[in-house]
């Protein structure tokens, strides 16, 4: 056995059986030309025989042209389309390209890429359907601003009630997914405005297996989507995207049992 970073044991035997999978990382970025290098090479480093793809989001900076230089594939939205769009951007191309399983990081070095061996682990075996990296799992130095940490607990309470199981941290974007939950994320029932919680919720009428798993992640104090007037906007779509969702069952139910 040898260890990573995040201190997780990573055994030379799960590094061949992910290397003899098809496994993409899924990195939505926009306007991160300083932080991309170091999150594509981070995977290298630590989960070398991914492939990587990067959905550009329409930045206004070098963070397509960065990417291509550290030799990622790179998919440019020709407007600024949002965070879930570009996710679901990235499901699409894992469906389209047959890939079994795969891990979507964000492109802001927020996520330690040393704890995505440990997640594919949970989804390789067939135990789980969805990895999740929570933060607030096991030691943790992540501090929140208030106001966004207050949004988490709520919205962990409210997934935690909804799915039957304890949510930690329902707004992490660092997970790893098989075949089955992407050819189901690749469909209209994604919500792609701001995928968090009501994702959650999703998968779980879906009847979809999610586990959490302790990760690092770092605060990016440059920038915040939940700052100001934003927060409370964000606050009001995500409890009205769960209340679609909830709405949604039968159609969800359809979706997920639909032939593929």
């Amino acid at each position: 056995m040898k260890e990573a970073s995040g201190n997780f044991p990573v055994s030379v035997d799960l590094e061949a059986a992910i290397a003899a999978r098809k496994v993409l990382a899924i990195i939505p970025a926009y306007n991160e030309e300083k932080n991309i290098s170091r999150v594509i090479q981070g995977i290298r480093r630590f989960s070398p025989s991914l492939d990587i793809l990067v959905v550009d989001d329409c930045s206004a900076d070098r963070t397509a042209a960065v990417a291509m230089e550290e030799g990622a594939e790179v998919i440019s939205l020709p407007f600024n389309l949002g965070y879930g769009v570009a996710c679901q951007t990235g499901f699409k191309y894992a469906v389209g390209k047959k890939y079994d399983l795969a891990v979507q990081i964000d492109g802001d070095g927020q996520h330690d890429p040393s704890y995505i061996n440990a997640l594919l682990k949970e989804v390789f075996d067939g135990t789980v359907d969805v990895a999740i990296g929570s933060r607030f799992l096991g030691k943790s130095a992540y501090r929140a601003p208030l106001l966004r940490k207050l949004g988490m607990f709520l919205f962990g309470i409210i997934a935690s009630v909804l799915i039957g199981q304890r949510v930690t941290d329902p707004t992490s974007g660092f997970q790893a997914l098989n075949s089955k939950v992407l050819r189901f994320f690749a469909q209209e029932v994604y919500p792609v405005d701001y995928p968090d919680a009501d994702v959650l919720v999703l998968l779980h009428y879906a009847r979809f297996k999610i586990r959490e798993m302790p990760v690092r992640m770092y605060e990016n104090v440059d920038k915040s989507m939940h700052k100001g007037l934003k927060s409370f906007y964000y606050v009001f779509k995500m409890v009205l995207s769960i209340l679609v969702t909830m709405l949604s069952k039968r159609h969800i139910l359809r979706k997920v049992t639909r032939p593929q």
